[in-house]
């Protein structure tokens, strides 16, 4: 890639003490960098207007707070409306080292990537510093993102630490995604619509002495929604509506066989107790065997979705494309 220009967005929210020594460490190749100050009670747009004399730095402010995702958008748009090539993404509070930049955007400069994120659970030395309450959610939110994005290949889903070419940044629908904490995993799921290519970069657990603002139990029942809606949805357009092939066939027989296998298997159990006479052999396979039937079609059709992960490197494409021919995502 030839002259890119690399822009950093931070989003701001109580990052005070915190946001000067991010600036300070930004390296050289970053071009510029939008720092949006998400009505922060703090003040940190101010603090960085009379803090620091970066003259690559831009302050954005918002009057009312509008989320971690909301902040990240506003300096997405203003990144692609000064020319940017490629756009990073970091937090304020330190914990993401910004000396990382170069080794993350890396994989899009060589054309291997469309959008590469940090990966925390990569080097198991340093897991050892991720809170345990942490490790838990976190690992179970890398399967849920697993299935409702369709990148196997990637873990650590609400790793903010993220960059994104800019030809790929602007084929998605910006004013749909999710603007709080879901902001990361609904990123994921609208970049396997466009089938860009993700990667994962390891990085170290980082830190501070900051409380975490994401609450696990505050985020457990909107995160479990929306990952079910958009699985839903990733099925939906990627086997019914763009494309019709063994795969959608063995998940619509599969899925319904498992439940109706499990739902005659435990009515009839239930009578069985109830009236106390044990179930016949034919009514334990009427059960039995659509479970097991509708089990080896559902794990066929995971075997498919697995080898289904996006390998094309869209900007590339969108490169060679005419100006204004769709994309076809």
């Amino acid at each position: 890639m030839l002259a890119a220009m690399l822009a950093a967005v931070i989003p701001c929210f109580r990052v005070k003490r915190h946001i000067l020594g991010v600036l300070a460490a930004m390296p050289a190749l970053v071009d510029r960098i939008y720092v949006v100050d998400d009505a922060c009670p703090e003040g940190s747009g101010s603090a960085v207007e009379d803090g620091s004399r970066d003259p690559r730095v831009v302050v954005l402010r918002h009057e009312r707070n509008r989320g971690v995702g909301g902040a990240t958008l506003t300096g997405y748009r203003a990144a692609l409306e000064g020319g940017a090539t490629i756009v990073v993404r970091l937090d304020g509070d330190g914990q993401m080292d910004p000396a990382l930049i170069p080794r993350l955007v890396r994989p899009i400069e060589e054309g291997e990537a469309d959008y590469a994120k940090g990966n925390r659970f990569f080097e198991l030395g340093g897991l050892a510093a991720m809170p345990r309450l942490r490790l838990l959610g976190n690992s179970i939110l890398s399967f849920a993102s697993k299935l409702s994005s369709g990148y196997w290949n990637v873990m650590d889903p609400t790793n903010g630490f993220t960059a994104i070419h800019a030809d790929v940044l602007r084929q998605l629908p910006l004013d749909k995604l999710a603007r709080g904490y879901f902001f990361e995993s609904d990123l994921l799921f609208r970049l396997g619509t466009i089938r860009a290519v993700v990667c994962d970069v390891p990085m170290p657990a980082r830190y501070g002495d900051e409380a975490s603002s994401l609450s696990v139990g505050r985020v457990a029942g909107e995160f479990a929604w929306k990952h079910l809606a958009n699985t839903g949805k990733r099925l939906f357009y990627s086997y019914y509506l763009r494309d019709f092939n063994i795969a959608s066939i063995e998940i619509a027989l599969g899925a319904p066989l498992v439940a109706f296998g499990a739902w005659i298997g435990v009515t009839r159990w239930m009578e069985s107790a109830r009236h106390g006479t044990p179930a016949t052999s034919g009514t334990v396979m009427l059960a039995a065997l659509p479970v097991v039937v509708g089990i080896q079609l559902v794990l066929a059709f995971l075997s498919y979705d697995l080898s289904n992960v996006p390998r094309e490197v869209l900007h590339r494409r969108l490169a060679a494309r005419p100006r204004g021919a769709p994309t076809g995502a």
